[in-house]
């Protein structure tokens, strides 16, 4: 059997919302089929039938989300009947897991056409409720939130296993020494790259607004804050020693993403040039409660993988789910080049919807490839309960 090229022709997604913000009136499943019909809209040359399948990552799947979201944005999108969609879960990489699963379908031929994205309304994660040992108990009974983190945690994990996920990012500083500092100063740097990006027009290929929802850009990226500011703010997880706060990890938001992935065929059918192909993708674990350095060897396998290395690299869109791991991973990687790592910001500016996150950062990837005309990038993600993704692209 032959393994086929996968190109990724388009990349869209939604401006994130913060919690509670411009977003979060929307449902999800609507706001996966938004950026489903504009990439399929912007490809006016492809006949939206011959779409074989649609992968979506969503990450909690307990509310609007619920029966397969991925089919729902297809339905909602006014596609054909005849289109399939599947939804993924690989928690905060599902939005890339939904790219690999697809990049593999195209690739062996089971799939010429697809489509992979990611969607996370964290506003409108419900809470719920657990059904009672036995029948009509006269106590009271606890609701859980669906919004983020461990919930109806199995007794028999060990208790190492089961931290918070802002006491993870604590091990990782501990691990590595990180500072306050310099996760303030990370922090900082994200958004001064986002907003400078946003200023230069660098987002507005890749963007479509939600119609009917007055928000043009990112919500969180806060223009005028400054290491004075985040100083101020207190630790979030250890009250006594603690480094991580609200301002330097990721916040909770609303978003969508999605990319139109083609085999040659495929790519005949759009008449459009490619923003990248696909090279390598790789996944590894980790114990769950260092989580945060999950994609150091995910990203080496992927380099292995493609036959690339870290001095081949011209871009790097690493997850910044919060400044701790993403400088612990980044000080297990000497050999990359740091300047090369988001360079539009990361997503304790821009935001962190669960399972759209890793479909941003696919996407990111892929135009700022076709805007430099060539070059290899990567794509990665730290997982809750210890895992890392990582996709490598090139143009």
């Amino acid at each position: 059997m032959s393994i086929r090229d996968v190109y990724i022709v388009d990349a869209v997604r939604t401006p994130i919302g913060k919690f509670g913000g411009a977003l979060s009136s929307v449902r999800p499943d609507d706001l996966a089929a938004h950026v489903v019909k504009a990439l399929v809209d912007r490809t006016p040359d492809l006949d939206p039938a011959r779409i074989d399948d649609v992968y979506f990552g969503d990450a909690n799947g307990a509310g609007e989300d619920n029966r397969d979201v991925a089919r729902m944005a297809v339905l909602l999108a006014g596609l054909p009947t005849s289109v399939p969609g599947v939804t993924v879960n690989r928690l905060c990489g599902s939005g890339l897991e939904a790219v690999i699963q697809a990049a593999r379908a195209v690739a062996l031929g089971d799939a010429s056409v697809a489509i992979a994205g990611g969607v996370e309304s964290m506003s409108r994660a419900p809470w719920v409720l657990q059904k009672p040992e036995r029948a009509f108990p006269a106590g009271h009974q606890q609701l859980h939130s669906t919004t983020l983190g461990w919930r109806m945690t199995n007794p028999r994990m060990p208790a190492e296993w089961t931290v918070g996920l802002g006491e993870g990012a604590e091990l990782v500083a501990d691990k590595h020494g990180i500072t306050r500092e310099q996760q303030d100063a990370f922090a900082l740097a994200s958004h001064q790259k986002a907003a400078a990006a946003w200023g230069k027009g660098l987002y507005d290929g890749e963007v479509v607004p939600y119609t009917g929802v007055d928000l043009a850009r990112d919500e969180c990226i806060r223009d005028t804050t400054s290491i004075e500011a985040l100083a101020k703010l207190k630790p979030s997880f250890r009250s006594e020693g603690g480094t991580v706060t609200a301002g330097n990890a990721s916040p909770l938001n609303d978003g969508a993403a999605a990319l139109l992935l083609v085999d040659e065929d495929g790519l005949r059918e759009t008449g459009r040039e490619p923003l990248a192909r696909i090279r390598a993708s790789a996944v590894t674990g980790i114990e769950p409660q260092l989580f945060g350095l999950g994609p150091v060897e995910a990203v080496r396998r992927a380099l292995e993988k493609s036959g690339r290395s870290f001095a081949d690299l011209t871009t790097f869109e690493l997850n910044e789910a919060f400044a701790a791991q993403s400088l612990g991973c980044l000080a297990e990687w000497p050999e990359l080049d740091p300047e090369i790592v988001n360079p539009r910001g990361g997503a304790i500016a821009i935001g962190h919807p669960l399972g759209a996150s890793g479909a941003r950062l696919a996407g990111s990837v892929a135009h700022q490839l076709a805007a430099a005309g060539s070059g290899t990038g990567l794509a990665a993600l730290c997982i809750g309960v210890g895992q890392g993704l990582a996709l490598v692209l090139e143009r």
